[in-house]
């Protein structure tokens, strides 16, 4: 009698640790996601865009959108490759980040005087229109990214995504997410200076 409970208790023990191990394992296998996605920089995600030629597009212009002389037109892959260095911003109103980030384009124009072109994605226009005209309009040319298909052909994530453009209309840098003033200068800038100089 005395062995039957003692065998039963080492099965129960023996089944509770069948159930004990793909839990802990799972609850590791989560902290170690958990801590990878939170942890990491998303701008050192590799790009397998880099090195090649800005991948096609043909943008409308953002509708009523005017630098109050004449108004701004859109753009194609063409006008990224002029022979100088350009900067693709893929930024919406809705976009909170993209406010923060914002200020930070502006500056980088003002200080470097290299091309901004804006991609709207998949916003409306009078909202669009409204955020330039509150935050200031650094772009030379915006283009609207109605259904997304621009975001998709460069491999954009999530807004604000930028993208440094050589003269030859290759990209050479991609940033995933909100320019930091610390990324600014740490990064942008000397990526903008860098592709001019070849």
């Amino acid at each position: 009698m005395q062995e039957h409970m003692v065998a039963t208790a080492e099965a129960r023990t023996g089944r509770t640790r069948l159930l004990i191990w793909p839990l802990a394992i799972f609850a590791v296998l989560a902290v170690v996601f958990a801590l990878a996605l939170t942890g990491g920089d998303p701008s050192r995600l590799p790009s397998a865009l880099i090195g090649r030629p800005a991948p096609a597009i043909v943008l409308p212009a953002l509708e009523g959108l005017s630098d109050g002389a004449r108004p701004i037109g859109g753009f194609n892959s063409a006008d990224l490759a002029t022979g100088e260095v350009s900067v693709v911003n893929f930024w919406a109103s809705w976009c909170v980040p993209c406010v923060q980030e914002h200020p930070l384009l502006v500056a980088l124009k003002e200080r470097t005087g290299v091309k901004l072109y804006g991609v709207n994605y998949k916003d409306q226009a009078a909202t669009a229109r409204r955020f330039l005209g509150r935050y200031g309009n650094p772009f030379v040319a915006v283009g609207v990214d109605a259904n997304g298909r621009a975001a998709i052909d460069w491999g954009v994530t999530g807004m604000p995504e930028t993208f440094i453009v050589n003269g030859k209309g290759e990209i050479v840098y991609k940033h995933i997410g909100p320019i930091s003033a610390e990324t600014l200068e740490s990064k942008i800038i000397p990526k903008v200076r860098a592709a001019a100089t070849r």
